[in-house]
């Protein structure tokens, strides 16, 4: 390393260093309330009967568990509420739920009134063997004719509860994409199905079937039709956060349970470094994008049960050495480039950020197990992260 790497590396560490151990970033959540508005935040609007499992829809999509989503719903309308995910100061997803459908009578005015504008996917939640749902295809109807943009995804749940025998398994590889469903699907449980789909007959809807239950029910595998679904979701609402949401499964052999858990906050501080690296100007978004990844490694070595001191830091940084100096140097060159110059150091900034958090979290993984990671190793996840993120963030950007 030359004398003008180590310094560029001095300097980045050490003003990361000094956001990190900052008590408050000065005038950082007032300058982040103006950069939030333009990012976008994808509105899931969950509708269906209590029971129908809205909730293990959630679960299933985010891999928050359920007492967190139990206590993040917060009420919106007297008869529905929202869940911002992973949290309402940095959502990446935003959930709406109905409450009430066929245990009274529904009129969707209220909730129409209050997501017109907000709302990019109607997801419909049907129990398979439930025949009782004409509230909610009623429902469905006046939303798709006062929105008939809105995207349409009819999820039929708890297949098992239409197996033969209880010691029945899910039939692999999964079969409901297939048209006509082929003869290994129980042919109740077909009938049922295809009852349920002509309720939808006049709307453009895709249908995916899923089971999810949990690990002492017995099916496996417990997210079932869970790949189908995000690719539902992606076909009709093509976005680099679904993206990076499902792409948690491209480091799970480094990753243990808490990095599960801080997967979705790093995903939402890199979305919203894309927003904040964008600002036009050549250094004066530089102190928000450390500040924001700052309030991310706080945010991560909280999940870890740790105390983020400065040992632990300089420890961090010295394994990862110059990894990040010429992306932080080189994101604000770009600034210089008018236009496309700033989104390109908008998907820079994000892309850094999700990095920094997954090399983090290996790192804290080290730790907590008393051996810590080589270099090459926190290199080689920083670098595949980068790209990852970086690819991803770009289609959103575009």
């Amino acid at each position: 390393m030359t004398i003008a790497d180590r310094w560029r590396t001095s300097w980045t560490w050490n003003r990361l260093g000094k956001a990190l151990f900052s008590p408050k970033p000065e005038g950082l959540d007032a300058k982040l309330e103006q950069v939030k508005p333009h990012l976008p935040v994808p509105v899931f609007w969950l509708l269906g009967k209590t029971q129908s499992g809205k909730t293990s829809l959630i679960r299933a999509l985010t891999g928050s568990d359920t007492a967190e989503i139990g206590n993040g719903f917060q009420p919106c309308t007297k008869s529905s509420r929202f869940y911002d995910f992973p949290s309402r100061s940095h959502p990446m997803l935003r959930f709406l739920d109905t409450r009430g459908i066929g245990e009274a009578t529904y009129d969707p005015s209220e909730d129409l009134a209050w997501c017109t504008g907000q709302a990019h996917l109607l997801l419909v939640v049907l129990r398979a063997l439930d025949m009782n749902q004409a509230e909610v295809v009623a429902a469905v109807q006046e939303i798709h004719a006062q929105h008939p943009h809105w995207p349409i995804v009819v999820v039929q749940t708890s297949l098992h509860e239409g197996y033969p025998t209880t010691d029945a398994e899910h039939i692999l590889p999964y079969p409901y994409q297939q048209t006509p469903f082929p003869a290994a699907v129980p042919h109740a449980l077909t009938q049922v199905l295809l009852h349920q789909r002509d309720w939808f007959k006049s709307l453009p809807v895709q249908f995916v079937p899923v089971d999810f239950t949990q690990a002492e029910d017995g099916y496996h595998p417990v997210d079932y039709g869970l790949d189908a679904l995000w690719e539902s979701i992606e076909t009709v609402l093509p976005t680099g956060v679904i993206g990076l949401l499902r792409g948690s499964e491209q480091h799970k052999e480094l990753l243990d349970f808490h990095a599960q858990h801080a997967h979705p906050h790093i995903i939402g501080y890199a979305v919203l470094n894309a927003g904040v690296g964008a600002i036009p100007l050549p250094a004066v978004g530089l102190p928000l994008v450390l500040a924001v990844q700052a309030k991310l490694f706080h945010s991560i070595a909280s999940i870890y049960g740790l105390e983020l001191t400065r040992r632990l830091y300089a420890e961090f940084t010295t394994l990862l050495g110059a990894g990040i100096t010429a992306g932080l140097l080189g994101r604000e060159l770009l600034k210089l480039i008018p236009v496309y110059g700033w989104a390109v150091a908008g998907v820079y900034s994000g892309a850094m950020t999700f990095a920094l958090g997954k090399a983090f979290c290996v790192y804290l993984y080290g730790v907590k197990r008393g051996a810590l990671p080589n270099h090459a190793t926190l290199q080689k996840v920083y670098d595949e992260a980068f790209v990852h993120a970086r690819q991803l963030l770009k289609s959103r950007s575009g």
